[in-house]
């Protein structure tokens, strides 16, 4: 099931990268994500304050990459997010690295607890990589605002 959703999620990337992007296609993925919180009102999915913080830092270290490999560009006075050669490999190696961590652990963490850590895992990775494409994007579209405005 995970390859299949990191799967899905690759093709997405890919025919995304063909649109134009703006500040809500930036946003709706962790603002849709975030319904995901309400797991944790079923008690046996709540984790230790530990195993929080330890979920969100991995996270918030694989959002490194994917904030690093994620550039704009402009064309035809709009913004595209620029495709990188590695995204894909790097996406698929980040799967991998979920899939063996969640071998791993999962011998010593419920399968409840250990979604919900998972869980936190995938947000702390996705809501700093947005925040960082959101930013540049403001930047650029800032450029190109006062590049118009002076001619």
């Amino acid at each position: 099931m995970a390859v299949l959703m990191g799967s899905a999620a690759l093709v997405i990337r890919m025919k995304a990268s063909k649109k134009p992007t703006s500040a809500r296609r930036i946003m709706i993925p962790p603002l849709a994500m975030s319904t995901g919180f309400l797991m944790f009102l079923y008690e046996p999915t709540r984790p230790s304050t530990f195993h929080i913080g330890e979920a969100l830092l991995v996270g918030l270290l694989f959002s490194t990459v994917l904030i690093y490999t994620s550039k704009f560009e402009r064309r035809d006075g709009d913004i595209y997010l620029k495709r990188s050669k590695a995204f894909a490999y790097i996406l698929a190696a980040l799967l991998i690295i979920r899939i063996v961590l969640r071998l791993i652990v999962g011998q010593e963490i419920n399968p409840a607890e250990l979604s919900g850590m998972f869980f936190l895992l995938a947000f702390g990775m996705l809501l700093p990589w947005r925040v960082a494409m959101l930013i540049r994007y403001f930047k650029l579209r800032r450029s190109i605002d006062d590049v118009s405005s002076t001619v």
